[in-house]
């Protein structure tokens, strides 16, 4: 440790995580899961706590998002080396399948280089293994079966053994349920209940995964080979290890990442015996690394000249951004509207065009002009969030002020929520579990317009710092949904949010300033970081 941790923070944690976004450079984060661990990375080094982080070293990353020839989304698999990294010196074998002693190495991410507690990114790419041991780090979430397995096993039971040569922990915090094979191994060496931990994120099925029992105990994904009735145990709907749930059954204590989905979750999984009770602890970011500093100081001062200022020079900064990659023009006096996250189905990327006479008057309307930008990016084997990626590109190819922008990773991240006046979240309600990005965005003086999901329930005060689509019964259909909630969006952007931002320069300055009062230091990661320590590692 490069300080002597704070009293309060004394305890020693593990923070397990299968991606943390840490800094651009570091292409080892696919998108908000790992935004929201390497803010906490940062906070826990702010407040000097007694922790240290294990991840993964991904080879080539998650994938760097380009263009085919045709504008479409192209995903470009390329190598990646890390010269700030150190070798720790510290080298685990473990049982994958078939092969008794895979070597699992740990690179070393100093607190100096990027201002986070030591990281430690494990990595199969080590002499000695055969070629396929060395290509299970190669991708994060890589679509072979098997390979996501011997991930799982590489990145619980590689980084217990890793914090084992460090000299133990007292607590072992699993974020989300890959590492799960890292709680079956302490198990087994003694490591006590109460000191095991897990953050659930997601209510999405593909998020939550289950895997056949027998075929996980073949794998080594327990550590050691589990007899018929110990494996009965831990098995759950016909056989299946789910990894949520077996997470949840071995914490202490578990936490969701909203108050909302922490209800979500508590109603997902009330069937199953034996799990862990779930708090909220909701996700916030880290303000010193995602905040412009010009934003707070005029925000501090109240001061909407200098505000406006700044916007438009950050604007101006992400136009540069837009003409480079769309050949378009963006005017930084025109109201802009950015939709940037995991491209996903349930976050409905294409809301705005569901009624496509409706969206053309309002990018037309020349009383209140509008610039609308998208980026994100799809699982690259989504191919049905591909699709809408692909055919925002093709709808907006010929419109002035319509722009689909490719490479959305920390610094285009941080570009539009900077240089946008509304931050757009659509996703259908109680399927975000919290949903990171308006944070920053808030931060910045991007005001958000939203369904009322995942954090926004604790933060929104309709047209007060933020717009909210009215509720609606998330029982109906989805095409029903979307008709309704694509209804209200147009309804938001043509009578309050267009209006109230050229008519009411005064009142929309209000909303700006009141948005960055109310998302610090609440959702501020530094409350966050220190709420586990209070909530989860008691």
């Amino acid at each position: 440790m490069p300080y002597t941790p704070a009293k309060e923070f004394n305890k020693k944690v593990a923070y397990f995580s299968m991606e943390f976004g840490i800094h651009q450079a570091l292409k080892i984060y696919s998108g908000g899961l790992g935004f929201l661990a390497g803010s906490h990375m940062r906070s826990a080094f702010e407040l000097k706590q007694n922790m240290i982080g294990i991840g993964m070293l991904w080879k080539y990353g998650y994938y760097d998002q380009g263009r085919n020839g045709d504008q479409t989304m192209s995903t470009n698999f390329i190598e990646k080396n890390y010269t700030f990294l150190e070798d720790s010196g510290i080298e685990v074998e473990v049982k994958l399948h078939d092969n008794p002693s895979v070597k699992v190495r740990a690179m070393v991410l100093k607190p100096e280089i990027f201002g986070t507690v030591p990281m430690y990114l494990l990595t199969t790419d080590v002499e000695g293994n055969d070629y396929l041991s060395k290509t299970i780090t190669n991708h994060l979430y890589d679509s072979n079966y098997l390979t996501r397995i011997s991930q799982s096993i590489v990145l619980g039971i590689g980084g217990a053994k890793i914090v084992e040569a460090l000299g133990g922990a007292d607590m072992y915090h699993l974020n989300e349920g890959h590492a799960l094979p890292a709680f079956y191994y302490l198990r087994d060496k003694g490591v006590k209940k109460d000191q095991m931990v897990f953050t659930t994120h997601t209510p999405e099925k593909a998020g939550n995964e289950e895997r056949d029992g027998r075929h996980l105990n073949r794998c080594g994904f327990f550590g050691r080979y589990l007899s018929e009735p110990e494996l009965q145990q831990e098995m759950v709907n016909g056989g299946m290890i789910n990894y949520t749930v077996s997470a949840l059954r071995m914490a202490k204590k578990s936490n969701a990442v909203s108050k909302l989905h922490a209800k979500v979750s508590r109603d997902m999984w009330k069937d199953y015996s034996g799990i862990s009770e779930i708090i909220p602890i909701t996700n916030a970011q880290n303000q010193k690394f995602w905040q412009d500093e010009v934003i707070e100081e005029a925000h501090q001062e109240k001061d909407a000249k200098l505000y406006t200022k700044r916007k438009v020079e950050l604007k101006k900064d992400l136009f540069n951004a837009v003409l480079n990659q769309t050949n378009k023009l963006f005017d930084p006096n025109v109201m802009t509207m950015v939709w940037a996250r995991r491209f996903a189905g349930y976050k409905r990327a294409d809301l705005l065009l569901n009624d496509l006479e409706r969206f053309e008057r309002l990018i037309n309307n020349e009383k209140y002009p509008v610039q609308i930008i998208w980026a994100g990016k799809p699982y690259p084997y989504d191919f049905y969030a591909i699709d809408i990626f692909n055919h925002l590109v093709h709808y907006s190819k010929q419109k002035s002020n319509l722009a689909v922008l490719v490479g959305y990773e920390i610094e285009l991240s941080r570009k539009l929520k900077c240089g946008s006046d509304i931050w757009l979240n659509t996703p259908r309600i109680t399927r975000e579990a919290s949903g990171t990005s308006g944070m920053t965005a808030a931060m910045n003086g991007s005001v958000n317009v939203s369904s009322n999901d995942g954090w926004m329930p604790e933060f929104s005060k309709d047209g007060i710092n933020s717009f909210v689509f009215p509720v609606i019964d998330q029982n109906l259909p989805t095409w029903d949904q979307d008709k309704i909630d694509s209804d209200n969006l147009y309804d938001i952007l043509e009578n309050k949010v267009l209006p109230t931002y050229y008519d009411k320069p005064k009142k929309w300055q209000e909303i700006v300033f009141n948005s960055i009062d109310d998302v610090l230091p609440e959702f501020g990661s530094n409350r966050m970081a220190k709420q586990y320590y209070e909530e989860l590692y008691k």
